[in-house]
């Protein structure tokens, strides 16, 4: 008995320097990987800034993305999809997936597409992930570990939100049961990651002038509307998505021409409006709305632009965008309901979050990393409305939905 008890704990403490090992090295591979791609999307919005004529070469680029993914569309898709489903089951994230997000990515930011940077941050950390795990020769449960690990240390190491990372990495795959094994290393590496990062100058996304005041019964009920509504716009956008790229691939089969009549689309519509504000991923817009300023319509304008940017085949994310529609919306509507503009704009930010992603603790976490714990319960209260009203409806749909959102049920499905 002694024996087997012995060897039960040299079992967990081989463990524990096993994944301690694997993380810090994870973390330091994905914050430094993290570190340059964040400064590489700085610099392409810098130069489409200076040079705001370059959004009438967007479908060129889109051309040139098109081009760039043709020779690995036999291999299965190449997307956040396939890094969700690679933990899943026992699909593999080929190494290519690093160079051609992170080149694309750049690109489409580059030339004023409107996507954003997370599903590239997910698309990196899972190939590193994957391929450590093969250089370590990992069994299929142990990958599945060092995959989620990979994925929260690049996520970590853009946004600067490491706890936010980590269980959104673990959470993310499965809503309603969470992987709870890869806790600790997800952590640490998210944790090596984000320190990696903010050595290389990287700052983290912090909203610190947001005055919530007091907590009172009147926000609360206002704070439950607004989650309300932010549900419905995250099922619109969600939706808009979904029905665009069906859509492009119907009436547009070759690949080239869905990417150059997108761009060209996006370029047209940025002439006409006559503004950049809904290219590349507009966390400076998000800035404004927290900071109480945001048009009635951007919310909606966002949602436009993005759907037509993924769908032609351009590359980036859609959490980013999702924020700017959540801090535009909430920013709006809060004043209508009478809550501050300000913290309208938090509240969407985290609601609508939550409502694409699926993932209420991930939210909640994100709301305290980004805004501080000033106002958690409004925050909590908000993801919790959230998540309830925006049904199955999410960004990836390899997610599955394994409890359902309404009773003690299981239901295993995927979302729509």
């Amino acid at each position: 008995m002694k024996t087997e008890k012995l060897k039960g704990i040299a079992e967990y403490i081989k463990s524990f320097f096993k994944w301690i090992v694997i993380a810090v090295l994870i973390g330091a591979i994905g914050g430094v990987l993290g570190s340059i791609f964040h400064e590489s999307l700085d610099f392409a919005a810098e130069i489409r800034a200076k040079n705001q004529w370059v959004i009438y070469l967007l479908p060129i680029a889109g051309i040139i993305i098109a081009a760039i993914y043709k020779p690995f569309r036999k291999k299965g898709r190449i997307d956040t999809n396939r890094v969700i489903e690679a933990v899943q089951s026992e699909d593999k994230v080929p190494l290519v997936m690093m160079p051609l997000i992170f080149i694309s990515t750049v690109i489409t930011q580059l030339f004023g597409g409107s996507a954003g940077r997370e599903g590239a941050a997910l698309q990196l950390g899972g190939s590193v992930g994957y391929n450590i795990g093969k250089l370590f020769r990992l069994n299929k449960l142990d990958t599945h570990i060092i995959i989620m690990a990979g994925m929260s240390s690049v996520f970590a190491a853009l946004f600067g939100t490491p706890l936010t990372a980590a269980v959104f990495a673990l959470e993310v795959i499965c809503v309603g049961s969470m992987l709870y094994c890869g806790l600790m290393p997800c952590i640490v590496a998210s944790a090596v990651a984000y320190k990696t990062a903010l050595l290389l100058g990287v700052s983290p996304v912090r909203f610190e002038n947001v005055a919530f005041g007091a907590i009172s019964s009147e926000l609360m009920i206002k704070t439950v509307v607004l989650a309300f509504l932010c549900a419905i716009v995250s099922i619109i956008f969600v939706v808009a998505i979904e029905k665009c790229e069906h859509f492009m691939n119907k009436v547009i089969n070759n690949a080239y021409l869905r990417a150059f009549v997108g761009g060209l689309i996006i370029a047209g519509l940025t002439v006409i409006l006559n503004t950049t504000d809904y290219n590349g991923a507009g966390m400076n817009i998000v800035e404004e709305a927290v900071n109480g300023a945001a048009r009635p319509e951007a919310f909606l304008l966002k949602i436009i632009f993005t759907a037509i940017t993924i769908s032609a085949g351009f590359k980036g994310g859609e959490i980013v965008p999702t924020l700017f529609i959540g801090s535009t919306f909430g920013c709006v509507m809060g004043a209508v309901l009478g809550i501050d503009a300000g913290v309208g704009a938090a509240i969407g930010f985290v609601a609508l979050f939550c409502g694409v992603a699926n993932c209420p603790l991930a939210s909640i976490i994100l709301a305290v990393e980004v805004f501080g714990s000033e106002a958690l319960l409004i925050f909590a209260l908000a993801v919790g409305v959230s998540y309830m009203m925006s049904g199955y409806f999410g960004l990836y749909k390899s997610q599955r939905i394994v409890m359902s959102k309404l009773t003690d049920e299981v239901i295993d499905i995927h979302t729509k």
